[in-house]
């Protein structure tokens, strides 16, 4: 296989608010932090331990408008997306690095607010995919 894969799908729950940023163009992002856990059994002790692993993501535009208008702190939901690395400078000017996971698709597993339960959400691009593929042979799949 002579191809790359940058693809990466988390089941989590949100640590944090969906923190917005909006910009002058109309265009905004969507920040949260998700856990994600990993459970086993020391067998020496036979405690049950738990690590919890955390992550950044980040929704663009119309799918970041859905993540804040119905999840929360706590909620658990489902993403698909890929790994991106971000280099910035701190105040300090020092050059940072922030790795993060932008989300191509989600799907809202369990909202405290329980508006819209399982709520799907794709890119724009997937969207179009399924909607040229329908107009081609006449078929929803």
């Amino acid at each position: 296989m002579s191809g790359t894969l940058n693809k990466v799908m988390l089941i989590g729950h949100l640590g944090d608010d969906v923190k917005m940023k909006h910009f002058d163009g109309g265009g905004c992002i969507g920040r949260f932090p998700l856990a994600t856990n990993e459970t086993y059994t020391n067998k020496s002790t036979n405690e049950k331990v738990t690590n919890t692993d955390w992550h950044n993501i980040v929704v663009r535009n119309k799918a970041a408008e859905i993540c804040e208008k119905y999840l929360a702190k706590g909620d658990k939901v489902y993403v698909e997306g890929r790994i991106k690395t971000r280099k910035w400078q701190g105040d300090d000017g020092q050059d940072r690095y922030t790795t993060e996971v932008n989300v191509d698709e989600f799907t809202f597993l369990s909202t405290k607010k329980d508006a819209t339960p399982d709520v799907e959400m794709k890119s724009e691009s997937s969207e179009n995919n399924q909607q040229t593929n329908e107009e081609e042979d006449g078929l929803p799949f």
